[in-house]
């Protein structure tokens, strides 16, 4: 790539602070960059790097007036910076359109056009694969699954039987589609398991981590919404829904029967109860202990859960505690003297 800031600018529509006749060679983060290179900035705490990185230029926000070195400001600067990365990095991933001849798909299965199966996929009856779909080697599709068109199911995936998933979807390594929810009767001592029933739909634009696990539903189904982006290693659970946009970080948990909006963030090693409704554009904290349902646009987090605010203030006095013991066995020591003082009276 070579391009002038001025050529760049256009690309990501942005706005120019500095020399736009500046050469762009290349695209690096901000501490690895180097002459040529353009980097971009969001969070306010990196500012402090434009002063020392050796990037060219620097894509920023729009609250951004100057800079030590020539800038774009841009309404989103990840997704700006994103949108160059897509436009020059190396794509040299081959990928081989129809079925591999070690695949094994049985005889009533509905492949779309321009598909690619991987060598060892396992395709059951009644699957319906659409158009441009590509699914990479070891993963096993159960019988009457439906994949839409477009999406791109990565190596050694279990999709289970009657799954449904939507278009543009993608899922990440190691990660089980279908599998049954976590439902037992004890009964004199013994847990005995559940029929599991129901389905998974997982809507368009969904993208899945790897080794993600996604419990088939009691009855009914387990939903995942629109435009919801989930990290690695969560566990959902039977007949969760997720609302569209939603978004679930690295160890997150969800149990049995738990509504989450849309435009939802739960954050790392979030763990909810079942049986609770998280509002649209709520926020739950990191290693939140969530109990109760939690209302629209609320952020709650600490164990068990609750407002922000309210949770920052009990940390506060709880990183006290050791002074306030030392303060309790002063004023215990002042009270016991005050009362030999006052017997001797």
């Amino acid at each position: 790539m070579r391009k002038t800031l001025e050529e760049v600018a256009k690309l990501i529509e942005g706005d120019i602070v500095g020399n736009k006749e500046t050469v762009i060679t290349g695209i690096c983060g901000i501490k690895e960059a180097k002459d040529g290179d353009l980097t971009f900035i969001v969070n306010s705490k990196y500012l402090s790097l434009m002063a020392h990185t050796k990037a060219s230029a620097v894509i920023t926000s729009r609250d951004i007036k100057s800079a030590p070195k020539p800038i774009i400001r841009t309404e989103n600067p990840s997704w700006a910076f994103a949108k160059m990365v897509a436009l020059i990095a190396p794509n040299d991933v081959k990928r081989t359109k129809g079925v591999h001849k070690t695949a094994i798909i049985e005889r009533d299965v509905k492949l779309g056009k321009d598909i690619s199966i991987g060598p060892y996929v396992i395709i059951e009856d009644g699957v319906e694969i659409g158009e441009r779909t590509i699914i990479y080697g070891g993963c096993y599709i159960g019988h009457h699954t439906k994949i839409g068109k477009d999406s791109l199911i990565y190596p050694n995936i279990s999709i289970r039987e009657r799954i449904t998933i939507g278009d543009r979807v993608i899922i990440h390594s190691g990660s089980v589609i279908g599998s049954d929810g976590f439902g037992f009767a004890t009964v004199k001592g013994a847990h005995h398991k559940i029929p599991q029933i129901g389905t998974v739909l997982i809507e368009d634009d969904v993208e899945i981590g790897a080794n993600v696990t996604i419990d088939r539903a009691r009855f009914d189904k387990t939903v995942i919404g629109k435009g919801t982006k989930i990290d690695n290693l969560v566990q959902i659970a039977h007949n969760v829904v997720v609302g569209e946009n939603s978004i679930i970080v690295a160890q997150a948990g969800v149990s049995g029967s738990t509504v989450i909006g849309k435009n939802v963030i739960l954050a790392g090693q979030a763990g909810l109860v079942g049986h609770i409704t998280i509002g649209d554009g709520a926020v739950v904290a990191a290693q939140a202990g969530v109990t109760k349902s939690v209302p629209a646009n609320t952020k709650v987090s600490g164990y068990p859960a609750k407002p922000h605010e309210t949770a920052k203030r009990v940390n506060a006095c709880v990183q006290r505690l050791p002074d306030l013991v030392e303060t309790i066995k002063d004023l215990k020591k002042r009270i016991e003297e005050l009362e030999v003082k006052i017997k001797g009276k």
